[in-house]
């Protein structure tokens, strides 16, 4: 899996930070259960999904590019920090996720006291 961690800011009011995966070799690994078949698309897990992890809050999901981030949020309900909706739109809106800054700052994001979770049913 390849990794980056990107910092993100709004200004001076929030920070946080994330680590991006996304698949490698794993691409090439047989099913122990159905060796005929690599695993990961057989699962339905394309070359356009990742993991976002938030590092405050140690937690994180699996995102496939061109979502909407509220809507993924609040199926995904991880406790994340300010930043993490904001970050998941600009990663969705990017062409590539290979190479990201190591810094990105968002000032029109909106700033927050605190972290939340996605209130569930």
């Amino acid at each position: 899996m390849h990794t980056q961690i990107v910092e993100v800011t709004n200004g001076p009011l929030n920070w946080g930070k994330f680590l991006i995966g996304q698949f490698t070799d794993e691409w090439q690994q047989l099913s122990i259960v159905d060796p005929e078949r690599r695993l990961l698309p057989s699962i339905g897990i394309g070359r356009d999904h990742f993991w976002l992890l938030d590092l405050q809050t140690g937690e994180g999901a699996m995102f496939r590019k061109g979502g909407l981030a509220k809507a993924d949020l609040n199926e995904h309900k991880v406790w994340v920090c300010p930043m993490f909706e904001p970050f998941l739109e600009w990663l969705y809106a990017q062409p590539s996720l290979d190479n990201l800054p190591a810094h990105v700052d968002l000032p029109g994001a909106p700033f927050a006291m605190q972290g939340y979770r996605r209130a569930g049913k």
